[in-house]
């Protein structure tokens, strides 16, 4: 049986995995479910239609499953649903999904970090492995994939996408889609490089890392248009999964993708 603090409120059509614990303070609602493991920490919040995986942690002030901050929210049923082995700091929020969207369910992946008074709105995906810093703000329907960094204080427009193992650098304003393997950052943002640091840091090796850099040289700084760009490095490249991954993401970009740093600078692989 679940451990429930005397002073938590739990609602009991709520489902708790036998080994949640769930704090003093705490409020869990209707038609929430929790997977073994997972802790409830004390004033934390979690709202109707929340789906919680095991293993995770939430810290209080955390509000899950809130409705949407969206006028064209009608009162439906929708969801929020989180990972195995997520971590939500204090007074982070994250809202349930919208019918208008199409998608009615807000995500976030396994073995993810979502810092304090982070923002995930209505519709938003967010990846395994990735890290919201404290005080990000993502606006509605927003795709954050594997790996991804985005640095505290950054807010993050509407139907924008952050790309898989790309970082943004803190304070930034994210106006348009993050490359994945990228370096984002300054003001406005713009693409200042690869995301060494942290390539090398999940087993990317020298020629990978290399090759990912020449083909958004190729992309950035050879003066070609993004079709014209993405043909040379189709032809110019050989089939690779990080070719792949950028091309596709390039070529799929609804926003468009951020523009070049005009300083280019050189030497982001030793």
């Amino acid at each position: 049986m679940a451990k429930i603090h005397p002073l938590a409120t739990v609602s009991p059509n709520a489902k708790l995995a036998d080994s949640v614990e769930v704090g003093p303070y705490a409020f869990i609602d209707d038609n929430v479910e929790i997977g073994e493991g997972t802790k409830i920490l004390p004033h934390a919040t979690i709202f109707s239609y929340v789906k919680i995986g095991s293993g995770c942690e939430i810290f209080p002030g955390a509000v899950i499953g809130a409705i949407p901050q969206d006028l064209k929210f009608e009162g439906e049923v929708t969801w929020v649903e989180i990972g195995n082995n997520v971590t939500i700091r204090e007074c982070a929020t994250i809202n349930r999904g919208t019918k208008a969207s199409g998608k009615g369910v807000t995500k976030v992946g396994d073995n993810t970090l979502i810092m304090s008074y982070v923002h995930v709105a209505h519709d938003c995906r967010v990846g395994n492995h990735c890290i919201l810093v404290s005080y990000v703000g993502i606006a509605g329907e927003t795709d954050v994939d594997d790996w991804a960094i985005i640095g505290g204080g950054s807010v993050v427009h509407q139907f924008s996408r952050i790309g898989k193992h790309a970082m943004v650098g803190g304070g930034s304003k994210v106006n348009k889609d993050i490359p994945p393997f990228s370096l984002c950052a300054r003001d406005p943002i713009c693409y200042a490089g690869i995301n060494l640091v942290g390539l090398r840091r999940r087993g990317f090796d020298a020629d990978a890392i290399r090759n990912i850099k020449d083909i958004y040289d190729t992309l950035y700084f050879q003066g070609a248009n993004i079709s014209d760009a993405c043909a040379k490095i189709r032809e110019g490249f050989a089939p690779s999964a990080e070719r792949d991954e950028i091309l596709n993401f390039v070529q799929n970009s609804k926003r468009g993708i951020v523009r070049a740093n005009d300083g280019h600078e050189k030497g982001f692989v030793e």
